[in-house]
């Protein structure tokens, strides 16, 4: 048997096959109830005639004799009268009925029933010792007929509460259900068409107002994804294209015309930068995304990455004649973050410093609370006031760096990576060149 797939079906069965469960044990029990009611009655009324019945006799040591020539049985309730083992008075009864009688005598039992009569025996006492009885038996058609009514009603009634319930379960399950299949709908094509709409349903107090806010935290963490997918892919063909473009310029240059062994020199060496500076930037690029992704960070010692990346621009600080100096920090300090993305957050600024710093340029570490604090600093032309946020942006340059043919990534990839490790980049306006880079401590 195929298992009904919706949720709602399985609960209409489930809740229908307990309600008709609980049905069946009421109408069970209140039927057992009434037939031992029923049997109880039968039995009180044969005791009760034949205690009537034993007001008219005449009881003595010697035994029991009637007081009248018969008794005043009515014809639906026979009565035997016992004197000792002797029948006194017995009734026009079936013959099985006047075996049961006697043997009820016999054998002393209260009660017994035969031929849909129930029989009582009534014990008659003189002196403390029984001398007879008196037996009566009440005839069990009347209460046999008001249980199987009881039970043909019942059962009737319990069929059409049965379907009454059924209709009601069905109307209210999907009334309760219809919000959660909208919201579905609703959640499937938003995140399809509109990443932005939510249910927004204020606080939760609900099963569905709770659903409706889970709901628009799985939305907020999809289009979250989805614009990171959107952002890193915008900016990897930004920022690759001039990289690129220039290798492919230079290529194309270098085979437009013979050159000289010098010539096809300078070409590969410009090549090789370009493809230097291609590699690191899809190297920052998938840190970034790593760190958005809330990948395992590691941790790393706050001097050694910085002069690790004073030590990655040591051959443009000599071109540059430019002296770069690390001071070690008061104490140790730990970073909450992977060495090599330390060095890829302070490598574009060292580089900077060491571009436009006319002779010196330094780079500083404290611990600030939770924070470690970089200092990149030269003694160069500097940023200006109105600039300060603009040179963070993909392909800005500042007015200092306005004819070095960079392509104006490198801050705009140390602060993305520095921010993607919960950690900022901030230039300064200070008599100089002067960048801040604030990581997290380990």
């Amino acid at each position: 048997m195929r298992r009904p797939r919706g949720i709602r079906a399985r609960l209409f069965l489930a809740v229908l096959t307990a309600i008709t469960l609980a049905l069946a044990a009421l109408i069970a029990g209140f039927n057992l109830f009434l037939a031992r009611s029923l049997s109880s009655n039968a039995t009180d009324q044969a005791r009760a005639r034949a205690a009537a019945q034993l007001e008219l006799l005449r009881v003595s040591a010697r035994g029991v004799s009637l007081a009248d020539a018969h008794g005043e049985a009515a014809p639906d309730v026979p009565v035997w009268i016992f004197s000792g083992g002797r029948v006194v008075d017995a009734p026009a009864a079936p013959a099985t009925l006047d075996v049961a009688a006697r043997t009820l005598v016999a054998r002393r039992r209260r009660t017994s029933q035969a031929a849909e009569f129930r029989l009582y025996r009534l014990p008659v006492r003189a002196g403390g010792r029984e001398v007879g009885a008196v037996v009566a038996a009440v005839s069990l058609d009347p209460y046999e007929r008001t249980r199987h009514l009881a039970l043909a009603s019942s059962l009737v009634l319990g069929v059409v509460a049965l379907a009454a319930i059924a209709l009601a379960l069905r109307w209210l399950l999907a009334a309760a259900l219809r919000p959660v299949a909208l919201m579905t709908r609703q959640a499937a094509a938003w995140s399809e068409h509109d990443l932005d709409t939510r249910f927004d349903p204020g606080e939760p107090h609900d099963e569905l107002t709770r659903l409706a806010a889970t709901l628009d935290a799985l939305l907020d963490r999809v289009a979250a994804s989805l614009r990171h997918e959107q952002r890193f892919s915008a900016e990897l063909s930004h920022e690759l294209r001039t990289p690129l473009a220039r290798i492919a310029a230079e290529a194309e240059l270098a085979l437009r015309r013979e050159r000289s062994a010098d010539e096809y020199r300078q070409a590969l060496e410009l090549i090789l930068r370009s493809v230097n500076q291609l590699t690191r930037t899809v190297d920052a690029l998938v840190r970034a995304a790593q760190h958005e992704a809330g990948l395992a960070h590691g941790t790393s010692d706050a001097y050694a990455a910085a002069a690790a990346a004073v030590e990655s621009c040591s051959s443009l600080a000599a071109d540059a004649d430019v002296a770069v100096r690390v001071e070690p920090p008061p104490a140790p300090a730990r970073l909450g973050v992977d060495e090599d993305v330390a060095v890829r957050i302070l490598q574009p600024l060292v580089e900077n410093a060491c571009r436009y710093g006319r002779g010196r340029a330094s780079v500083t570490i404290r611990r600030v609370g939770s924070r470690v604090v970089y200092a990149v600093s030269d003694d160069g032309p500097g940023v200006r006031a109105d600039e300060l946020e603009r040179i963070f942006e993909p392909g800005v340059r500042g007015t200092a760096a306005a004819d070095d043919g960079g392509a104006g990534l490198g801050l705009a990839l140390a602060r993305r990576l520095a921010r993607a490790a919960a950690g900022e980049v901030a230039a300064e306006a200070d008599g100089g060149g002067r960048f801040i880079v604030t990581l997290p401590a380990a």
